[in-house]
This record gives structure tokens, C-alpha cells and sequence, in this order.
């Protein structure tokens, strides 16, 4: 299987017979959604989740489904059993690949801004894309997706999660906020320049990919 990362939090999973696409939203590239078999989407925020955009793609591939949780499944009304509503412990096969669900609720940005729905997918039993959460997953990762900057993390925060979740190895997302200056800090305190931790990260920069 290869991952490609696609801007900001956005990565498709692919080999020659299927394309999964998660969380394409406002800041991914229209590309990334050709030919995919399948779309899972974490939460409703714009830069995972792109409606308008999404509604395109299912109006020109009728075979296209959506898995999500319900208050994403509600801003897709109209399209029936294409959208698929999942939660967490859920155990769903996408395109082939079986998908785990995993966590609830959106990282708290402040306490006095409402948490959101949010979900994770372990896909394959291999790659774990948390959304905009910490969430460890109650099973084995060998490749976690790390959310590297966002409204609501902590650099100390981010290694304490990489060394929770114990993957084989870890690919950074969810950087589209920060600049090269920026990039650089974050990544090499979760790599050399850091406290250590028992996953190497690396960073995939937009269309770049990596055998997994």
C-alpha cells in the first residue's frame, strides 16, 4: 500500500485496484478525490471537510460512498445509503480494506468553545489518521498520521501522544498553518532535537508518498 500525503490533513491510501481518500477538505487539492473508491472524513471542520467539494465528486462517480460520523452525514443529506454513519468500536470494510473506528470527540481548542464530533480510522490495521484528536487506539499501529500544529496543540503534547501510540513509524499531518520556520521547529523537536520518542516521524511535504 502507498500513502500519499495530499496538503494539510488530507492523505489517500492506495495500490493498483483502490483509492481511499481521507479528510480531503478546503486546504487539499480537488485532485486528490479523482478516481477515489471511497472517502472517510473525521469531522466537519473546513479543512478536513469540504461539502461542495465532496458533492462534486459523488455527482460524478455514482459508485463513490462516504464513511463518516452523523453530524458530517448531515451536512450530506440527500445522497441515502451512499453516506455510511460510523462511531466509535465500529468495524466497517471500505473499498475492500477493513476500517476500525476509533475516539469521539474533537481535541478542546478552549473550554469555552463546544468539543465536536470527531473520529479516527485505522485502516487496514496499519495506518491510524486520528482526525483532530490524540486518540490512542485500544490496538496495535504500525504507521500513525500525527497532527503536527493546530489551534488546540502542544509541541509536549504531540510526543507524549507519538510515545502513547507506540507505531513502527509515524508521518506528519495537519501542518498547513505553519511555515518553513514553523515546520522546521515542530519536526525536529519530535525528531533529533527533541526528548526522543520510540517512533521515528518524518514529514511528507504535498505529493509526496511512502511505501507503507
Amino acid at each position: 500500500m502507498e500513502l500519499t500525503k495530499h496538503g494539510h490533513a488530507c492523505v489517500v491510501l492506495g495500490d493498483e485496484e483502490r483509492r481511499l481518500v481521507i479528510d480531503p477538505g478546503a486546504f487539499t487539492d480537488a485532485a486528490a478525490l479523482e478516481g477515489a473508491a471511497a472517502v472517510l472524513i473525521t469531522h466537519e471542520h473546513p479543512d478536513h471537510f469540504d461539502p461542495q467539494r465532496l458533492r462534486a465528486a459523488l455527482d460524478a462517480d455514482p459508485a463513490l460512498e462516504v464513511w463518516t460520523n452523523k453530524s458530517v452525514a448531515a451536512k450530506l443529506e440527500g445522497l441515502g445509503g451512499r453516506v455510511h454513519v460510523v462511531g466509535h468500536g465500529d468495524a466497517v470494510t471500505v473499498a475492500g480494506l477493513e476500517v476500525h473506528v476509533h475516539g469521539e470527540l474533537h481535541a478542546e481548542i478552549h473550554p469555552d468553545i463546544p468539543r465536536i464530533a470527531n473520529i479516527g480510522f485505522l485502516v487496514g490495521g496499519r495506518v491510524f489518521h486520528p482526525g483532530d484528536a490524540l486518540t490512542v487506539p485500544e490496538e496495535p499501529v504500525a504507521t500513525l498520521l500525527v497532527p503536527l500544529h493546530a489551534p488546540w496543540s502542544r509541541t509536549a503534547d504531540l510526543i507524549d501522544y507519538v510515545r502513547a501510540v507506540q507505531a513502527d513509524q509515524a508521518f506528519a499531518v495537519h501542518d498547513g498553518l505553519l511555515n518553513d520556520t514553523g515546520l522546521g521547529v515542530v519536526s525536529g523537536l519530535l525528531g533529533e532535537r527533541g526528548p526522543g520518542t520510540p517512533t521515528p516521524v518524518r514529514r511528507l511535504a504535498p505529493g509526496d508518498s511512502a511505501e507503507l
